[in-house]
Parts: structure tokens; sequence; C-alpha cells
């Protein structure tokens, strides 16, 4: 019991992750999306990336969405 309590303690202060997984999603509407890892802390803008599409064949713009 005691080392129950004990162990419930040590992860309350355990550091956190301090990045989420984020998607991007294709704004050329092909349903095609890449997961990327983002630190709120730091960036508290949406990401916005210009990459390559495979469904559509060509490049286009990717924003970030809830994953």
């Amino acid at each position: 019991m005691l080392h129950d309590l004990i162990i419930e303690a040590f992860i309350k202060f355990m550091a956190k992750k301090n990045t989420v997984l984020v998607r991007l999603a294709s704004s050329a509407g092909t349903g095609f999306f890449l997961v990327k890892k983002k630190n709120p802390k730091k960036l508290t803008k949406k990401l916005n990336f210009k990459k390559y599409d495979p469904v559509a064949r060509k490049h286009v713009l990717f924003e970030e969405k809830k994953l």
C-alpha cells in the first residue's frame, strides 16, 4: 500500500512530454495527410507546409488540423 502511494507521487512529478502530434491535411482535398511533432509552448501558430501530395501528384499546401 505504501509502495503504491510512493509510485503515484513519483509519477505525478515526472517530466511531461513537451511535444504533441499534429495532423497536416492536404488542401487539395484528397484526404492525404502527414503527421508531425510540434512543441505548442514554442510554436503557437498553426503549421503550414508546401509538400508533395502523391494522390494529387503535385505540391500543395498542408495545413494543421487536430489529430
